[in-house]
């Protein structure tokens, strides 16, 4: 009980640590993501290569989301609701993190080695996503479908790395 309520209030508790799990990136709107072990995190723009980073994403300017995240346990009750496996990558986040039962809501930065990213709201699902999956992946994933980060400090982000939550921005 104690980790599901510091997965949702961390500022009570202090940063809890959590692990990137993987990191996906695809270089146009609909193109299979790939997995890669690191990549460059580029303050105001993205991930290095990524749809998002390079304008080539399905999405438009009021919903513009340049990374986004969620977590396995968010994957896991995805995966239930949906009544099989999600594949990596499926979901089209860019990074998913261990070690926090679901994403602090609230605002503040994540620490991913040396890169710092800013949370931003939660990002549902589109329809777009039900169109490349051939099922209703949007509705599985439904509130707990990750959130928007903006990076706001370059660095380069690699699986295994240690992420901790902060509320207040790198000095």
């Amino acid at each position: 009980m104690i980790d599901r309520l510091r997965a949702w209030r961390p500022d009570w508790f202090g940063p809890p640590a959590a692990r990137l799990q993987a990191i996906h990136v695809c270089t146009a709107a609909g193109d299979p993501m790939e997995s890669v072990d690191a990549i460059e995190a580029i303050a105001g723009s993205g991930l290095r290569g990524d749809r998002y980073a390079t304008n080539r994403g399905h999405w438009h300017a009021v919903e513009s989301c340049p990374v986004t995240l969620i977590t396995v346990p968010e994957l896991q009750r995805a995966s239930q609701r949906r009544g099989g496996p999600i594949e990596p990558g499926e979901h089209r986040r860019n990074l998913v993190v261990s070690g926090w039962y679901r994403m602090p809501r609230q605002s503040g930065f994540l620490f991913i080695e040396d890169a710092v990213l800013k949370i931003g709201r939660p990002r549902p699902p589109c329809g777009y996503l039900n169109q490349l999956t051939g099922d209703n992946l949007a509705r599985a994933l439904g509130l707990d479908s990750g959130i928007c980060l903006d990076v706001v400090r370059s660095g380069t982000l690699r699986t295994g790395a240690r992420v901790t939550w902060h509320a207040r921005a790198p000095a």
